[in-house]
């Protein structure tokens, strides 16, 4: 039995108005739920009609982000997508990634979470990482495959 559940006030749908609803993901992934343990915030109206719908926390039931429809859940995982990118090929490290990308979209690095990102805003990340990717790949690709740079450091700098 979960202890100290505080669930959130209401949750209402930004996209059809009506109120969400907490169910297990099996409501929403059907057969293809690999999860059974997992839970949403449904629209009401879903999936007749509106499809907004959002994860939540397992050990509190708090929403993961604001509900999105499938075009702003998709953006979201496109964002993601790009972001790990970035710091997986060894251009900055993960929390790096975060700051710098606030730095640029001009937020605070509290509000770096793509659960709560809008339409424009997962755009915009995906644009500035997308360019930054192309950027480095221009001037030499993945930093984690170049092997041998430290020793072509020293070499250069005619130590040891």
């Amino acid at each position: 039995m979960r202890k100290n559940l505080r669930r959130p006030a209401d949750i209402w749908c930004p996209y059809c108005g009506r109120k969400a609803v907490l169910r297990n993901a099996s409501y929403v992934y059907g057969e293809r739920c690999i999860r059974p343990d997992k839970h949403l915030y449904v629209c009401s109206g879903y999936p007749k009609h509106c499809d907004a719908y959002v994860g939540v926390h397992e050990h509190n039931l708090m929403p993961l982000g604001t509900m999105a429809d499938g075009e702003l859940r998709h953006l979201r995982i496109e964002a993601h997508y790009a972001l790990n990118t970035v710091w997986k090929r060894g251009y900055m490290t993960k929390k790096g990634v975060y700051a710098w990308l606030a730095n640029k979209m001009n937020l605070r690095e509290k509000d770096m979470h793509i659960g709560h990102f809008s339409y424009y805003c997962c755009e915009e990340s995906i644009r500035i990482c997308r360019e930054l990717i192309a950027e480095r790949d221009k001037k030499g690709g993945d930093r984690r495959r170049q092997t041998g740079s430290r020793e072509r450091y020293y070499a250069a700098a005619g130590v040891g």
